[in-house]
C-alpha cells in the first residue's frame, strides 16, 4: 500500500498542480470543460485508459460538458504520490 502523504507534503505538491487542482477531504479534485459532451467523453476514455494502465483509478462525474475527477488512495484513506502521478497524467490529458 502507498504511503500517505503529510499536509505540508501535500500542500506543497499542490504549488505544481494549483489552480487546475484543489485538495478536498483527504482528494484532489479538478474540474474540466469541454466544448461538447463528446469532446468530455473523449477526455474520459483517455483517463479510463491511463488509469487502467497504472492501475489507479480515479472517481469520474460527467455532468453534460462538465468532468470533475476526484483522485484518493482508497486503500490508504487519502492522498498518496500515486494521486500526484495520476493527477498529472489528467492535466497531459486534458492540455
Amino acid at each position: 500500500m502507498a504511503e500517505l502523504l503529510t499536509d505540508d507534503q501535500i500542500d506543497l505538491a499542490l504549488r505544481d498542480l494549483i489552480p487546475l487542482w484543489k485538495a478536498v477531504d483527504k482528494t484532489l479534485v479538478r474540474t474540466v470543460e469541454r466544448d461538447t459532451f463528446l469532446d468530455g467523453i473523449r477526455l474520459v476514455a483517455t483517463v479510463a485508459q491511463l488509469a487502467e494502465a497504472t492501475n489507479h483509478h480515479p472517481d469520474i462525474d460527467i455532468r453534460y460538458t462538465k468532468i470533475t475527477f476526484r483522485v484518493t488512495s482508497h486503500d490508504a484513506g487519502g492522498i498518496t504520490e500515486d494521486d500526484l502521478v495520476l493527477a498529472h497524467h489528467i492535466d497531459t490529458a486534458a492540455e
